[in-house]
């Protein structure tokens, strides 16, 4: 049920009513038989951010909202291989002997 806020014109005191959304607004504070109004507030639930949209999550997931993967169409060249790390010298320290 939601919560509502009413100022009084008599006696100017502020009151919250939980009410349900088919009732009736006040008219009368019960304390003093006054007047009152139903005030406005902000909402104390925020939405932060553009909207509720599939394009609104986090990017980064390897896949558009079209179910394809994202990034270039063009595949990955793998690297250059480097010749010369096959060739080299056998000057390295000899391994001991495992016991």
């Amino acid at each position: 049920m939601p919560l509502y806020e009413y100022k009084c014109a008599n006696c100017g005191q502020v009151f919250e009513v939980m009410q349900k959304f088919s009732d009736d607004p006040l008219t009368r504070h019960e304390a003093c038989g006054g007047a009152v109004e139903r005030l406005l507030s902000s909402p104390a639930l925020q939405f932060k951010g553009s909207g509720w949209y599939i394009t609104d999550y986090a990017k980064g997931n390897g896949k558009s909202s079209n179910g394809k993967s994202g990034g270039d169409s063009t595949p990955a060249k793998p690297a250059p291989s480097d010749t010369s790390s096959s060739t080299k010298s056998s000057t390295t320290a000899p391994s001991t002997p495992a016991k």
